[in-house]
């Protein structure tokens, strides 16, 4: 086969990939940070590594009873729980069920942790101005 039959090949091959490149196959989460800019790493690397990070906490919590760090869930939860439902569950806008449900990961940390602020973190956030 010659050079352009080998061009031609691979531009017919690829035209269905190519076709789709303006833009994602499927919808991207429209997510309200409620509190953007505190968190503790850039969203890229909270995106692919919040697990790990929550896991290690985790782990110095429980086995070396180190608590009141800034890295722990409920600090998560004090600023990306929705100011509309007061949680980061209930539909796809909220913050980490909408996330979960489009990377289709299942979502267990709070079947033993609340998915709302503690009433004191409320209170002190609704007295910002």
């Amino acid at each position: 086969m010659t050079r352009l039959g080998h061009l031609l090949a691979t531009l017919v091959l690829c035209a269905p990939l190519l076709a789709g490149a303006d833009g994602p196959r499927t919808p991207q989460p429209a997510i309200v940070i409620e509190k953007p800019g505190t968190c503790i790493a850039p969203a890229g690397e909270m995106r692919r590594n919040h697990p790990d990070m929550l896991r290690h906490q985790r782990d110095l919590t429980v086995r070396a009873g180190t608590r009141g760090t800034r890295v722990r869930l409920a600090a998560c939860i004090e600023c990306h729980a929705s100011h509309v439902n007061g949680s980061v569950l209930g539909s796809k806008e909220n913050f980490c069920q909408g996330c979960h449900q489009y990377a289709a990961v299942r979502l267990d940390c709070f079947e033993c942790h609340q998915a709302a602020p503690a009433p004191a973190a409320v209170a002190s956030a609704s007295s910002l101005p």
